[in-house]
């Protein structure tokens, strides 16, 4: 594709440090240009949606899907509007209204966003969903190439990423099936899904050993990145992990609120959406899915700066409780 829009993203760097007595490799993806993982789709969807003649678009986002779309549509000159819950962070609002989008709040739950998008796309504005456009996800499949490179061309035993519409697992599974079938590598790494217990659908289904969505309780999230109660791709996630022998870990909001306060103790000032992943290592070890011995990347899919209001709030109310 002749002229892409690109700003720089991918090539984040990748930690390893001590965690829990083992030593996981922490992919810090909140580094990208616009704060989160999602630049690498939203490269790759906006270019080819310019590329055919599209110069108008809308999005639906909780946040950081909204804020790339916002970030590379400026750089694209294209026009966006973006609609997201009125809960937003309002770190993640001022960022899509600093590039230039047009920003409607929508209240009530998330799916509510994705309605209203959907319900004016019929308009001239192209309906440019991260969690509908199949090309997003072949933008976010250059993270399992990328980890592969940074391993000296070999894959990991497993990768834990923050779940909510699953484009960054859906984007490893891809990615590393295909360096499998290319006989770069020799087997896919085992993929978990981590999400809030308070939302978390993925695990619900997967738990229950079925292809379809289950009944489980659903209430607010610190991490709203994964607030999502009706993925869409969900048969393709619970695909995924059964493929790759991977697994879920639904994360209580206590200890999502603990392994955020580690992040950011040693520097990696995250957002709390990122520390579910971390969390979820943890989890997983004392659930004896994964070993201390394993090469484990965890994926950092967003910045602290995205949620610095909530993430002072969340920090400080943990120190005076101590």
């Amino acid at each position: 594709m002749s002229d892409p829009i690109s700003l720089g993203e991918g090539w984040t760097p990748l930690r390893e440090q001590e965690w829990d007595g083992g030593r996981p490799l922490f992919k810090m993806d909140f580094l990208n240009p616009t704060g989160s993982f999602k630049d690498r789709g939203t490269s790759v969807m906006l270019s080819y949606l310019r590329n055919c003649g599209i110069r108008s678009v809308l999005e639906d986002s909780s946040g950081n899907g909204g804020s790339s779309v916002a970030g590379y549509g400026a750089a694209g000159g294209l026009r966006v509007k973006i609609f997201a819950p009125a809960s937003t962070s309002p770190a993640k609002i001022a960022q899509v209204r600093a590039y230039g989008a047009e920003l409607q709040l929508v209240e009530g739950l998330r799916e509510e966003s994705q309605n209203e998008a959907i319900r004016q796309a019929e308009g001239e504005a192209f309906y440019a969903s991260h969690n509908w456009q199949s090309f997003f996800l072949q933008g976010t499949k250059t993270l399992a190439y990328e980890l592969w490179e940074d391993l000296g061309f070999r894959a990991p035993d497993n990768v834990i990423v923050p779940v909510g519409a699953g484009s960054s697992l859906l984007g490893c599974w891809l990615g590393f099936r295909e360096l499998l079938h290319a006989g770069q590598i020799e087997r896919i790494p085992r993929l978990f899904a981590a999400q809030p217990l308070n939302c978390s659908p993925v695990d619900a289904s997967f738990t229950a050993g079925t292809d379809g969505p289950v009944e489980r309780p659903v209430s607010p999230t610190i991490a709203q990145g994964t607030s999502i109660a009706r993925p869409l791709r969900l048969p393709q996630m619970l695909a995924a992990l059964r493929d790759s022998g991977g697994a879920t870990a639904a994360i209580a909001e206590e200890d999502i609120v603990h392994a955020l306060d580690r992040l950011c103790s040693t520097g990696l000032f995250v957002e709390p959406t990122s520390a579910c992943a971390a969390a979820a290592y943890s989890a997983l070890l004392s659930s004896g899915h994964i070993t201390r011995a394993q090469e484990t990347v965890v994926l950092l899919t967003g910045s602290g700066l995205k949620a610095a209001p909530e993430v002072a709030d969340l920090l400080g109310g943990m120190a005076s409780n101590g």
